[in-house]
């Protein structure tokens, strides 16, 4: 059996990718800690990809939906990356560090990522180099984080979503980087793999308490938040996903931005990523949506979650618009649900 070399705990499956603990004895305490404290995680799923090279920014920019080009340093955005014909194969965070770009994205999307970037590098100055087994990743993620991270020894000004923070702890070089959700409080810290295991106790021994991916799933769907070979296919559109931080309408031209633009002129898609709070199990992915006994929309995602009463059924899929809005009363697998706001207030 392998064991995560963070955490040396047996490894029990698969998240994103990457081998990964799925949790440590208790995934629903474990949710709970990210919503009401701290959680501390190794992250093996994110890869990383440098862009050097003079043409960078203004190549970077034309291959992906947001704006790379204004980007300050050390700030960064969320972005697809489309095919001619506007579908997305892949999202990613891209990050300004002065000499280089930093491609953030998941390990089971950076070989779409990388064909697809070489394949458009013709006569521009631009060279890619994978990052990723010299660059690991802790997840801090909480309303206790800043307070865990003090007491571990990194102290932090306020930053914005999206913006990194280099510091030194301990004599060891690393970069902090906040989630661009502003729902809840999430942190990225990088550093070389040697150190991860050293910051991974000092986190622990902070109080930060170990997660495994079943309450990152949870937290994920809680918060609203689609995952790329889930939520966001390549069959989807941008517009459809409710996505509009990872858009941006005047930067200049960009792999499918005609078909983005031709939807934005349109005013609509016919349907749209959504909530919903139901009763019963929980339903498999592609579970149909009716509505007065018609299909209107599917399930890409579901947990269960605790909530300070109960527990609570939540999912996350697509509804055709005319199905209606919030609180619309829906079937979900034969089980009673309604269409909810993101994130979902339980």
């Amino acid at each position: 059996m392998s064991v995560d070399p963070i955490l040396h705990v047996p490894v029990e499956g698969s998240y994103r990718g990457a081998a990964a603990p799925a949790s440590f004895g208790d995934s629903r305490a474990e949710y709970l800690s990210l919503r009401q404290g701290c959680g501390v995680f190794a992250m093996p799923w994110r890869a990383k990809l440098i862009v050097t090279g003079n043409d960078r920014v203004r190549w970077l920019n034309g291959m992906v939906t947001n704006n790379v080009r204004d980007l300050q340093s050390d700030r960064g955005v969320y972005a697809f990356l489309l095919t001619a014909q506007g579908r997305i194969i892949a999202d990613m965070d891209v990050y300004q560090r002065g000499e280089y770009l930093l491609v953030v994205s998941d390990l089971a999307q950076m070989k779409t990522i990388c064909d697809t970037f070489d394949h458009f590098i013709i006569m521009d100055d631009v060279e890619l180099k994978d990052l990723t087994d010299k660059l690991a990743s802790v997840g801090v993620v909480g309303p206790k984080s800043r307070a865990v991270l003090a007491t571990a020894g990194l102290t932090l000004p306020q930053l914005e979503p999206m913006q990194v923070k280099n510091i030194t702890w301990n004599a060891i070089g690393v970069s902090i980087a906040r989630s661009g959700n502003p729902n809840y409080e999430a942190y990225e810290i990088w550093l070389a793999p040697e150190n991860a295991p050293k910051l991974q106790e000092a986190l622990t021994a902070a109080e930060a308490n170990p997660v495994g991916y079943e309450a990152l799933e949870m937290l994920r769907i809680s918060m609203g938040v689609p995952a790329y070979g889930k939520d966001i296919r390549e069959r989807d559109l941008p517009q459809e996903t409710n996505q509009s931080h990872a858009l941006h309408f005047v930067k200049g031209c960009y792999v499918g931005q005609e078909i983005v633009e031709r939807i934005r002129a349109r005013g609509a898609v016919h349907r749209g990523f959504a909530g919903f709070l139901m009763n019963g199990d929980i339903p498999s992915p592609g579970t149909k949506v009716q509505a007065g006994g018609k299909d209107v929309g599917e399930i890409t995602s579901a947990a269960r979650v605790p909530t300070d009463s109960a527990e609570s059924t939540i999912a996350l899929g697509y509804l055709r618009r005319e199905a209606g809005g919030p609180g619309t009363e829906v079937q979900i697998g034969g089980a009673s649900a309604r269409v909810s706001e993101l994130p979902f207030q339980i």
